[in-house]
C-alpha cells in the first residue's frame, strides 16, 4: 500500500507565523518598547516600578511573563534586559520563575512556528549544508541543544529556531530549553535583583565586569554538554 501524498500547505498559511512575528516586532518598535529596556529606565523609574509591583503583584507577574513570551516569539534583541528587569522587579526567586516561564513558553511557540511554517524556506536556503549538519545533530540532539543554551555568544532566537530546522523532537527541545536556560536565567536575574540596592546607594553597576565573569562558567557548561559528542568521535572505529 503506497503512502498517502501530503498536500503542501498554502503559501499564506506557511507565511502566517512569520507575518505575526513581523507584526509584533513592528508594533513594539513603533511604540518605543526598546527604549524602555535599558539601565537608565530601571534607575530613573525605580520607585514607580516598585510601587506598581507592590500594589499589583500578581498582575505585574502575569504581564511580565506575557511580555517575555511575546518578546521571545517576536525575536526582540532584548532578552537580557528583560531578564535583568525580572530580578529588579520580583527578586531572585520569583524573577527567575517568571523569566523561566515566559522564555520557555515563547521559545516553544517559536520552535513550533519554525517547524511548521517558515522553517521550510530556511532549510531550502541552507541547501545541502543543512542536511550534513542535520545528520550529525540527530546523532546527539540533547548534547547539541544543551550546548546552544549554554553558549553566551549564541543569540536566544537562533537557539530557538535552529533545532527545528535540524529535525529536533519537540519533547527533547522542551527539556533542553527548560533546563538549559536555568544557569543564565538565575545569573542575570541575580544581577537585576542587586540593581535596586546599587541605585539606592547612588552607584553605577559594573555590568561589563559581571558579564565577563559569567563568560567562563558558561563556556565550561557548553563544553561539558558536548562531552558525549567528543567521546563518541574518539570511539569511532578506524577505517581499515
Amino acid at each position: 500500500m503506497s503512502d498517502p501524498v501530503l498536500t503542501p500547505k498554502p503559501l499564506w498559511q506557511r507565511l502566517l507565523p512569520l507575518g505575526v512575528i513581523a507584526l509584533i516586532f513592528g508594533a513594539a518598535w513603533q511604540m518605543g518598547v526598546f527604549e524602555y529596556l535599558s539601565l537608565d529606565t530601571l534607575r530613573n523609574r525605580r520607585a514607580e516600578l516598585a510601587a506598581f509591583v507592590s500594589e499589583n503583584y500578581w498582575l505585574a507577574f502575569a504581564v511580565f511573563i506575557l511580555v517575555y513570551t511575546i518578546a521571545t516569539v517576536g525575536m526582540f534583541p532584548a532578552a537580557l534586559w528583560i531578564t535583568i528587569s525580572g530580578g529588579f522587579l520580583f527578586g531572585l526567586t520569583m524573577g527567575s520563575v517568571a523569566t523561566q516561564m515566559g522564555a520557555t513558553l515563547g521559545a516553544s511557540l517559536l520552535f513550533l512556528a519554525a517547524q511548521t511554517s517558515f522553517g521550510e524556506g530556511l532549510r531550502k536556503l541552507a541547501g545541502g549544508h543543512a542536511d550534513r549538519v542535520r545528520s550529525e545533530f540527530q546523532a546527539n540532539p540533547l548534547s547539541y541543544m544543551f550546548a546552544m543554551r549554554f553558549l553566551p555568544v549564541l543569540p536566544f532566537a537562533v537557539a530557538n529556531i535552529v533545532p527545528a530546522l535540524l529535525g529536533a523532537k519537540f519533547r527533547d527541545y522542551l527539556v533542553t530549553t527548560f533546563f538549559g536556560i536555568i544557569p543564565g536565567v538565575v545569573a542575570y536575574t541575580w544581577v537585576g535583583a542587586g540593581l535596586s540596592e546599587t541605585f539606592a546607594r547612588g552607584e553605577d553597576p559594573d555590568l561589563q565586569s559581571v558579564f565577563r565573569t559569567m563568560l567562563g562558567p558558561s563556556l565550561a557548561l557548553a563544553a561539558v554538554s558536548l562531552l558525549p559528542v567528543i567521546i563518541k568521535q574518539f570511539r569511532k572505529p578506524k577505517s581499515v
